[in-house]
């Protein structure tokens, strides 16, 4: 798994950072959250292939987190795209993306594309993953994520060379959590194999801190997480709606999350140091993110 930022602004780009967009490489497949102006390209300097989004999650539909789909779409619309597009996002999704699709003319019939409007709870589950949302509290309605792997059984080798059960069905159908007969003793998964946890990585958008951030990120691998001012500035970020750099501190310590990735930057931080500083004085394990780091889970 590999998270990787494509934009990491906010209302206005600069020539360092993009608007919001984050990549999640798991597998054979790249989930997007948001979508900024430009992601497309971001995509292509970052050697993303397009073709493997099949998954977008918007936050919320502020331009600067949703103005690079329309031309995402038509790309992918011209390149032969063979999947389904899902997009995902709160309340009113389903009106915006309809009349942002329909702003110029583009041939986007070539696709198909699935829209979903997703207020709280599980919206997607695959068979190694799922998603979860829950409303935030922006200046529109805005949702944060969170992407939760599925634990995986593993081997315990000493007991299968104790027992002596070879590679084959019989160690295939342990691995999925069913019990065997092997010369003509029971053997349970629970004797045979153990649970690993699978990685949580939760990404809390434009938001005041909420009880509903705290639920998404509780025990989160990795918090990605609005920052956009500095501790200095807390009158300003209650106004617009917005999580200070110690604001998404103090939700990582209470969450008890192992790493938080700081993104959203006002412009005004020509050096994000301040920033940092100030997320790093209560949570430690802080990172500002950068356009193009990539962080290997």
């Amino acid at each position: 798994m590999q998270i990787i930022f494509l934009g990491t602004s906010c209302a206005i780009p600069t020539k360092e950072r993009n608007h919001s967009c984050i990549a999640l490489r798991y597998h054979d497949e790249i989930i997007l959250f948001d979508c900024g102006e430009g992601t497309q390209r971001q995509l292509q300097i970052a050697n993303l292939k397009p073709t493997k989004i099949n998954k977008i999650f918007i936050s919320h539909w502020h331009g600067d987190h949703v103005i690079g789909l329309l031309g995402l779409i038509q790309t992918l619309a011209m390149g032969n795209y063979n999947k389904t597009l899902h997009i995902f996002g709160p309340k009113g999704t389903k009106k915006y993306l309809n009349n942002l699709l329909h702003s110029c003319i583009a041939d986007i019939e070539a696709i198909k594309i699935e829209c979903h409007e997703a207020s709280k709870g599980k919206i997607l589950e695959t068979s190694l993953y799922h998603i979860e949302t829950l409303p935030l509290e922006h200046r529109c309605p805005t949702n944060g994520y969170t992407f939760i792997e599925k634990s995986k059984r593993k081997i315990k080798i000493d007991a299968i060379k104790k027992l002596e059960i070879p590679e084959g069905p019989l160690l295939g159908k342990l691995q999925a959590g069913k019990s065997i007969t092997w010369h003509g003793k029971h053997v349970s998964p629970k004797e045979t194999t153990y649970l690993t946890k699978g990685r949580k990585v939760t990404y809390i958008a434009d938001t005041v801190p909420c009880k509903n951030a705290f639920l998404l990120s509780k025990d989160a691998d990795v918090l990605i997480c609005d920052s956009t001012y500095a501790s200095n500035m807390k009158e300003k970020a209650l106004e617009y709606k917005h999580m200070t750099a110690a604001d998404a501190a103090q939700l990582a310590s209470k969450a008890n999350v192992k790493q938080l990735i700081l993104t959203h930057f006002s412009t005004r931080y020509k050096d994000i140091s301040i920033l940092k500083e100030d997320a790093s004085k209560i949570f430690p394990n802080t990172i500002a993110a950068e356009d193009f780091m990539k962080i290997t889970l």
